[in-house]
C-alpha cells in the first residue's frame, strides 16, 4: 500500500497513476426545474427542454464550501477504510471562495489532527470550473515525480453555484467530490495525452468579493466553451497520433476511440451539442464520404469553417441529429448527476465521471478508454483520457470502485424536494448573509444527509465553527482556526 514503502526503495516511475477512489456529496435538498418554469413565469420545456435539466440541488446557510469538502473527504476516507496518516498531499480546487488568503484546505487539515500527520502537501487551486482538474494533475505529477514519498494524494473539488435571479439562476448547483490518487489505479490517466487551450476571456468572472455570483456574458461563454473543445480536441488528436507512429500503429484518432467521454456540465444540453461538436470535428478532416456511414447526408457542410459554425443553427442541427446515438452509446449516462443536481462548477465533469461508474459494470467498463473535458471560464480547458484497467475481477480495485457508487441514483432519490419559493428563500437569504459576521445560521440540521458537515457559527472576526450530523453520536464541534 502506498505509504508503507520508504522513498528510496521506490521505483522511478510509478505505474498506472490516476483514480483509486472517488466519492461524491450533493444537497440533501432540490427544487424541481418544471415548477421553477412555472414560477418563474417561463415557458414550458425552457429548463427541462431547452436545457436539460430535471432537479437542481442547493444549500441553506447551513453549508458553505468548507462543510461541502469536510463531508466528502470524510466520507471517502472511511468508505474505504483510510487512516489519515496514508495521505502525502492533499488539495482543493474550487472557485468558492469565502476568505481571501486561508486556503479551504487549511480547514480539512483538522480532519487530520487525531493522526498526527501534518506532512501533507498542496493548497488551494482557482481558476473557474478548471480547478479541481488541475488539482488532479497536480497530484499525478506528485506522484509520478521525486517529490512522492509513497503516500496516496487526496483531491477535492467542491463548489456552491448560484446566480442572481434571471435566464441563468437555472444552470446553478453544489456538490463536491474527492478522489484518491496513487499507482495502481483503476482509472489510469493516459501518459502524455492532454490537449489544453489557455487564453484571456471575459465570459464568467467574479470581481465583486461581497457577493457569490457571478457576471456572466451568456453567448460569449458558450463560444469559449467551444472553441475551446476544438482546440484541446485538436491537441489531443495530434499527440495520439504521434503515440501511435511512435509504436508502429497507422491509423486515425476519431471519437470512435472513445469508449466513453464526460465533459464539464454548465447544462446537459451543451454536453449534447458538444459531442455534435467532436463528430464535426472529425467530419471536416475526414475524406469525403461515400452514402453510407456516419456522415453520411453531411456533404453540404464539407466547406465550412469551425470559427463560423458556434451559433449555426443548420450545422448544429444536422450533427447533433448524426451524433444521437454515440450520445446514447457514450456520454448520456454521464449525466446523471448533472441532470439532477444542476452544475457543480469544478466538481462537474468529476460527477460526470462518477455517473458513468455507477451506471455500468465492472464488465462494462474494464479496458476502456474514457475521455474527459474539463473548461473553466476565463479560459483554461483540457481534454484529456483514462484507461480503465482489465482486471474487473470481484474484489478488484475497479470492483470496489463500481460498488462504492452504485447507490448513486438512490441517493440522489432520497433527497427532500422543495418549492420553488422555499428555494427562492434560500436564496434570498444566501445572498444577504453571505460574508456577515457575526452570525449563526438558521438552516435545519435535522434535513442535512447523516454524517454532513454543517456550519454553526461565524463569530464576529469571521472564523467559521463546524459540526457533523452522526447518526446515533453526539455532534462533534470543529473550529475554523
Amino acid at each position: 500500500m502506498p505509504g508503507s514503502t520508504p522513498s528510496s526503495c521506490l521505483p522511478q516511475w510509478p505505474n498506472d497513476v490516476g483514480i483509486i477512489a472517488l466519492e461524491v456529496y450533493f444537497p440533501s435538498q432540490f427544487v424541481d426545474q418544471t415548477e421553477l418554469e412555472e414560477f418563474d413565469g417561463v415557458s414550458a420545456g425552457k429548463y427541462t427542454i431547452g436545457l436539460g435539466q430535471a432537479r437542481m440541488g442547493f444549500c441553506s446557510d447551513r453549508e458553505d464550501i468548507n462543510s461541502l469538502c469536510l463531508t466528502v473527504v470524510q466520507r471517502l476516507m472511511e468508505k474505504n477504510g483510510l487512516g489519515f496518516d496514508s495521505i502525502g498531499r492533499l488539495e482543493v480546487g474550487t472557485e468558492t471562495i469565502i476568505d481571501k488568503s486561508k486556503s479551504v484546505k487549511t480547514v480539512l487539515m483538522q480532519l487530520f489532527e487525531a493522526s498526527g500527520n501534518t506532512d501533507v502537501e498542496g493548497i488551494d487551486t482557482t481558476n473557474a470550473c478548471y480547478g479541481g482538474t488541475a488539482a488532479l494533475f497536480n497530484a499525478v505529477n506528485w506522484v509520478e515525480s521525486s517529490s512522492w514519498d509513497g503516500r496516496y494524494a487526496l483531491v477535492v473539488a467542491g463548489d456552491i453555484a448560484v446566480y442572481a435571479s434571471g435566464s441563468a439562476r437555472p444552470t446553478g448547483g453544489a456538490g463536491a467530490v474527492a478522489m484518491l490518487v496513487g499507482p495502481d489505479a483503476p482509472l489510469a490517466l493516459d501518459r502524455g495525452l492532454r490537449g489544453t487551450h489557455m487564453t484571456h476571456a471575459y465570459d464568467f468572472y467574479k470581481p465583486d468579493m461581497v457577493s457569490e455570483y457571478p457576471v456572466v456574458d451568456g453567448k460569449q461563454s458558450i463560444e469559449c466553451y467551444l472553441s475551446a473543445l476544438d482546440r484541446c480536441y485538436s491537441v489531443y488528436r495530434s499527440k495520439i497520433h504521434a503515440q501511435w507512429q511512435r509504436a508502429g500503429v497507422e491509423k486515425s484518432f476519431s471519437l470512435e476511440d472513445f469508449s466513453f467521454l464526460a465533459f464539464h456540465s454548465p447544462y446537459c444540453k451543451l454536453v449534447q451539442k458538444s459531442l455534435a461538436r467532436l463528430m464535426l470535428n472529425d467530419f471536416l478532416v475526414s475524406s469525403p464520404s461515400s452514402q453510407t456511414g456516419p456522415f453520411a447526408d453531411l456533404e453540404a457542410f464539407r466547406d465550412i469553417k469551425l470559427a463560423d459554425t458556434y451559433f449555426d443553427r443548420d450545422v448544429e442541427k444536422a450533427f447533433m441529429k448524426a451524433s444521437a446515438e454515440l450520445f446514447e452509446k457514450k456520454t448520456k449516462s454521464s449525466l446523471l448527476i448533472s441532470n439532477q443536481n444542476g452544475n457543480m462548477y469544478t466538481p462537474s465533469v468529476y460527477g460526470c465521471l462518477a455517473s458513468l461508474i455507477a451506471t455500468h459494470s465492472p464488465q462494462q467498463l474494464a479496458g476502456q478508454r474514457v475521455g474527459l473535458f474539463s473548461y473553466g471560464s476565463g479560459l483554461a480547458a483540457t481534454l484529456y483520457s483514462i484507461s480503465v484497467t482489465q482486471d474487473h475481477t470481484p474484489g478488484s480495485p475497479l470492483d470496489k470502485l463500481v460498488s462504492s457508487l452504485c447507490d448513486l441514483k438512490a441517493r440522489l432519490d432520497s433527497r427532500r424536494k422543495v418549492s420553488p419559493n422555499v428555494f427562492s428563500e434560500n436564496m434570498k437569504l444566501r445572498e444577504e448573509t453571505h460574508h456577515l459576521a457575526s452570525y449563526t445560521p438558521h438552516g435545519s440540521v435535522e434535513e442535512l444527509f447523516p454524517g454532513t458537515w454543517y456550519l454553526t457559527r461565524v463569530d464576529d472576526k469571521h472564523r467559521r465553527e463546524y459540526a457533523r450530523c452522526c447518526p446515533n453520536a453526539l455532534y462533534v464541534p470543529v473550529t475554523q482556526s
